[in-house]
């Protein structure tokens, strides 16, 4: 049986690696470790079908160091021991440079499992890659964390997909025994969703199914080919970032019955529950902030919950939290605000901070006046003395708009009482 397709073009090496120019590239932030065959532990984020077991494989080619691999779905702390343990008794055999350890989906590993690196990578007996499609903050207990570099992976970009695609009718033995001609690439791009892997997949499937030698793509033909291998809800594809999109567009028009819908066809496709959440957790300050604090309550509850229960009762939870957040008020007031002032110190620097507000711990930072002309606020009528804040260029600079709700009206009024025509409440 043929390997597929995505299998025989694998890479070898770093110059026939396509995609991930910021990592690999000229400049790239890898390349020079990889040359130079000092590579740190790290970790390889991003999505499937973005080279990361390939780049793992070719880093310890090109750093000729040996490679164990392990996959944390039918892996456990026994198999991590015995890979420790070869590769003490193997140190300095064959190469004064420590193997690497290569870890797939390494945020289905325990607590307990990842603990069962820590020794190793410390010491420097392996050195780690781990692999993962989830966000290494929430999935890599901090201790590996902390001892790790972090290197994200993007989708593939439409240049990629085609030279990959270019790559495959000229390279692969099979295929070039075919008359292939791509005469509209749209539908195939657009079902790859920015994975390698499952462009050359669906494009071996569409070749398979053609009993001519000669081959002409159409977007007619590949969504001919494929609508029957078409999957409801592809957690990594394009219908996974459209479902996430209306999911939560359909909470911030405030209306429930369209977020549930999306809800359960995320359920249904067996999507993450902690992806969900924290979504949710995200758009609970994105778009209701201030107008509802206690959405952002709800919504770090559902995470909890939810992380602990899992499924199928966590979906519960989940339509729950979903209904309370469409329900409720919204603002994006904090988030206008947030971007506003990041935008401003981009654009301003790091000017000067007011010597009022500055610390004194020091005799000579007294003498030099910091913390001096401070007004304690609590020592003052309504806990408030009018005072200058801001560094002097950015005074009466205003950030936060506060929406139009019954809320965050109080807080404007209670902002306009306090700072009258300053910031223009």
């Amino acid at each position: 049986m043929n390997e597929p397709l995505a299998e025989r073009l694998r890479p070898k090496t770093l110059k026939d690696y396509i995609s991930q120019e910021h990592l690999v590239g000229e400049n790239g932030s890898l390349t020079h470790q990889i040359n130079q065959g000092i590579i740190p532990s790290l970790i390889l984020w991003g999505p499937p079908g973005t080279g990361k077991t390939t780049l793992a494989n070719i880093i310890a080619t090109e750093s000729k160091r040996p490679f164990y691999s392990l996959s944390a779905i039918n892996s456990g702390v026994k198999d991590i021991r015995e890979v420790i343990e070869s590769a003490k008794k193997n140190s300095g055999l064959f190469t004064t440079k420590n193997p690497i350890l290569f870890i797939d989906e390494i945020h289905r590993f325990s607590k307990s499992q990842q603990d069962s690196l820590l020794g190793a990578v410390e010491k420097g007996i392996i050195t780690l890659i781990g692999a993962t499609t989830e966000n290494p903050s929430f999935e890599v207990i901090p201790a590996l964390l902390s001892r790790c570099q972090v290197y994200i992976l993007n989708h593939f970009s439409k240049d990629d997909l085609l030279a990959l695609l270019n790559k495959a009718i000229s390279e692969d033995k099979i295929l070039a025994s075919k008359n292939i001609k791509i005469k509209e690439s749209e539908a195939l791009l657009r079902i790859s969703g920015g994975d390698g892997r499952k462009l050359l997949n669906t494009f071996e499937l569409i070749i398979n199914n053609t009993d001519s030698d000669t081959i002409e793509i159409t977007n007619e033909l590949v969504l001919k080919s494929v609508q029957k291998n078409t999957i409801q809800y592809d957690k990594t594809g394009e219908q996974h970032y459209d479902i996430v999109s209306a999911f939560i567009k359909s909470i911030r028009g405030s209306d429930p019955n369209a977020a549930v819908y999306w809800l359960a066809r995320m359920i249904e496709g067996g999507e993450d529950v902690k992806f969900i959440a924290r979504r949710l957790l995200i758009l609970a300050s994105e778009d209701i902030g201030n107008a509802n604090p206690t959405a952002l309550i709800m919504a770090n509850n559902t995470f909890q919950a939810v992380t602990i229960i899992g499924f199928p009762e966590s979906r519960l939870i989940l339509s729950q939290c979903v209904i309370y957040l469409a329900t409720s008020a919204k603002s994006n007031a904090s988030y206008m605000a947030i971007n506003a002032a990041q935008q401003a110190v981009k654009q301003s620097g790091n000017l000067s901070i007011p010597l009022a507000l500055r610390n004194a711990p020091t005799k000579l930072m007294k003498e030099l006046g910091y913390g001096d002309e401070y007004k304690y606020s609590h020592s003052y009528a309504n806990n408030f003395a009018p005072q200058e804040f801001m560094p002097e260029e950015m005074s009466g600079t205003k950030f936060y708009d506060p929406g139009n709700n019954s809320r965050e009206n109080s807080q404007r009024d209670f902002l306009k009482n306090r700072w009258k025509d300053k910031y223009g409440y």
